[in-house]
């Protein structure tokens, strides 16, 4: 059992919703999501939104580069 199942919170500042999702710290970051914690983050439903949304550029521009 992780610590999602056991009922961590999310790890974005002032918010107080149940974690849906873990992503390491750095992803969060980029994504510029304001953590409370370095090291892994555990992201709620909207805040995991958030961060797909901000990184989906870059997702686009890595997988041109490993076709390349």
């Amino acid at each position: 059992m992780g610590k999602i199942d056991k009922g961590i919170k999310c790890s974005a500042v002032n918010c107080d919703k149940e974690a849906v999702r873990s992503v390491p710290g750095e992803m969060a970051a980029k994504a510029e999501i304001k953590l409370r914690a370095d090291g892994r983050a555990y992201l709620c439903k909207d805040h995991y939104k958030e961060m797909k949304r901000a990184l989906r550029k870059d997702r686009k521009l890595q997988k041109w580069r490993w076709m390349a």
